[in-house]
């Protein structure tokens, strides 16, 4: 199993959003859905320990999230959040960071971006220029190059017109990753994933 939580209990803002939940997410794609408010940004946070639970574990292959060292499972579990976090900088730059602060080579910017559904030629451009939804891609060029073992996405195509959303989708169709992919749109959830956890 890719990850499971046990009677896990979080809490955001003093709320408790989710209380004594289980789920067994699959080697596979994963989409979890519900409606806003329900826990679907916060479960994906606990899967790389951007959140820890008050109570109940969550494994990633057998082992609790909280005995790997955490850079290392970030890298190893790569995370694309519903709004950008470009650093300053150019593109190219934004996307060679995570191997940068790796200590291990700056890939290519050019491919990255366009597997992300960008034109090679922004990589020279200031990142803080770029549209949300190409400083959206930009983010999945910059997780594909820790070349993650899993990647979670967070609202991936949210910002994004009906023609790059599918570009973004044919993308994340093609990677042989599992996925984990939190969205309102329960139409791309049938599209990208054959298992699903509903909040």
């Amino acid at each position: 199993m890719l990850f499971e939580l046990d009677g896990v209990r979080v809490r955001r803002g003093g709320r408790v959003v989710l209380d004594g939940f289980d789920a067994a997410l699959p080697e596979a794609a994963t989409a979890i859905t519900g409606p806003s408010g329900a826990g679907k940004s916060t479960l994906l946070r606990l899967l790389n320990r951007l959140a820890d639970p008050e109570a109940g574990a969550v494994r990633f292959r057998g082992r609790d999230v909280r005995e790997l060292d955490v850079l290392e499972l970030r890298r190893t579990v790569g995370l694309v959040p519903q709004l950008p976090a470009l650093l300053e900088g150019t593109v190219a730059e934004c996307v060679g960071a995570g191997p940068r602060f790796a200590g291990r080579p700056e890939p290519e910017a050019g491919p990255l971006l366009v597997r992300a559904g960008l034109d090679p030629e922004l990589a020279g451009r200031p990142a803080d220029r770029l549209s949300v939804g190409q400083q959206q891609r930009v983010m999945l060029a910059r997780a594909l190059a820790l070349e993650p073992a899993v990647l979670l996405l967070d609202e991936p195509t949210s910002a994004l017109d009906p023609e790059a959303r599918d570009a973004i989708e044919a993308t994340l169709r093609e990677l042989a990753i599992p996925l984990v992919v939190v969205t309102h749109d329960t139409a791309q959830a049938e599209r990208l994933a054959s298992h699903r956890v509903a909040l």
